[in-house]
C-alpha cells in the first residue's frame, strides 16, 4: 500500500463471501453489499461494482452541489442523480448522469451544473486514477 496516508481521502475493505460473487465492504465505518446479478452467476444480494461506482459518483454530486448551494446562501431544496453506466462496445462507453435540482432558478441551475462537473469523484473518474496494486498471502 501508499506510504502517502497523511493524503488518504477514504479507505475500504472489501472481503468475499461464501455466495459465488458477493462481497462484504466496509468503509468508514459503514457496512455494504456487493454481488453480481443472477443473470451473471451472482445472487443479487447487493448492487453489481458499476452500480456502486455510480452510487459514489451520484453522492458526491449530490452532496458537493448541496455544499456549494448552502455556501451561496441558494434555496436549494433538493438534488436528484439518475446515473447510467453505457457499453456500447469494446471501446466505447460513457456515464449518462442527470441532475435534477429543487428550489433554484434558472441562473443558480446552471450554475449548479458547472460544479456538478469539478466534483472530486467526476474528477477522479474522469482522469483515470492511478491504481497501485500489490498482492500478498495470507
Amino acid at each position: 500500500m501508499s506510504d502517502d496516508r497523511d493524503h488518504t481521502i477514504a479507505t475500504a475493505t472489501v472481503a468475499s463471501e461464501e455466495t459465488p460473487y458477493g462481497v462484504r465492504t466496509n468503509t468508514g465505518g459503514h457496512a455494504l453489499r456487493g454481488d453480481e446479478p443472477a443473470d451473471h452467476g451472482g445472487a443479487d444480494t447487493g448492487p453489481a461494482p458499476f452500480g456502486l461506482l455510480l452510487s459514489g459518483l451520484g453522492a458526491c454530486t449530490a452532496i458537493t452541489l448541496r455544499m456549494y448551494a448552502e455556501h451561496q446562501s441558494w434555496p436549494l431544496a433538493g438534488v436528484d442523480v439518475e446515473l447510467t453506466y453505457v457499453v456500447k462496445d469494446r471501446n466505447t462507453r460513457w456515464i449518462d448522469r442527470l441532475i435534477t435540482v429543487h428550489g433554484v432558478d434558472d441562473d443558480q441551475r446552471a450554475k449548479l451544473a458547472e460544479i456538478a462537473e469539478k466534483t472530486p469523484v467526476t474528477r477522479a473518474v474522469r482522469a483515470g486514477t492511478e491504481i497501485r496494486t500489490t498482492t500478498g498471502a495470507a
